[in-house]
C-alpha cells in the first residue's frame, strides 16, 4: 500500500469538507435575495489535487488566488437553476439538501475507507498479529 493512495484520501476528505461548507452556505442563504447557489466539480477538483489538471503556478505566497478558487484550489462555480426565482436567489432548496446528503454519505465512506487503509497498516506493522 503506497502513502499516495493515503494521500489521495486526504485530498478527497478535504474536498468534501469544502463541499460540505458550500451547500450548507447554499442552504443557510435559501431565503436571501440575489444569492447565487455554488457548487464544486469534485471530480475535477480531485484530479486538479492529485496533479492531473491544468493550474496555475504562483510564484509567492502573496499572490492572489481567483475569487471562485477555494484554499484548496478546487474551483466554486456557480450552479444553473432549474427553475429561475423572482428575486434572483438560484438557490432550489431540494437539489441543494440532496447535494448535501450524498456529499455527507460519500465523506463518510471516504473515511471508512481510510479507516480500513490504515487498519491494513496497521496489522502489517505488527507482522500479522
Amino acid at each position: 500500500m503506497e502513502i499516495k493512495s493515503l494521500q489521495h484520501n486526504e485530498q478527497a476528505l478535504k474536498l468534501r469538507a469544502l463541499r460540505n461548507q458550500v451547500l450548507a452556505a447554499n442552504i443557510a442563504n435559501a431565503d436571501t435575495p440575489n444569492f447565487k447557489a455554488r457548487d464544486i466539480d469534485f471530480k475535477t477538483a480531485l484530479a486538479a489535487a492529485k496533479g492531473d489538471g491544468v493550474s496555475l503556478r504562483t510564484t509567492s505566497d502573496l499572490h492572489i488566488r481567483s475569487l471562485n478558487t477555494a484554499a484548496s484550489g478546487a474551483e466554486v462555480l456557480y450552479r444553473v437553476p432549474m427553475q429561475s426565482s423572482l428575486d434572483g436567489n438560484t438557490v432550489e432548496t431540494d437539489v441543494e439538501q440532496a447535494a448535501f446528503a450524498e456529499n455527507a454519505l460519500q465523506y463518510r465512506a471516504t473515511l471508512q475507507f481510510l479507516d480500513g487503509q490504515i487498519r491494513s497498516i496497521k496489522y502489517a506493522l505488527k507482522g500479522g498479529e
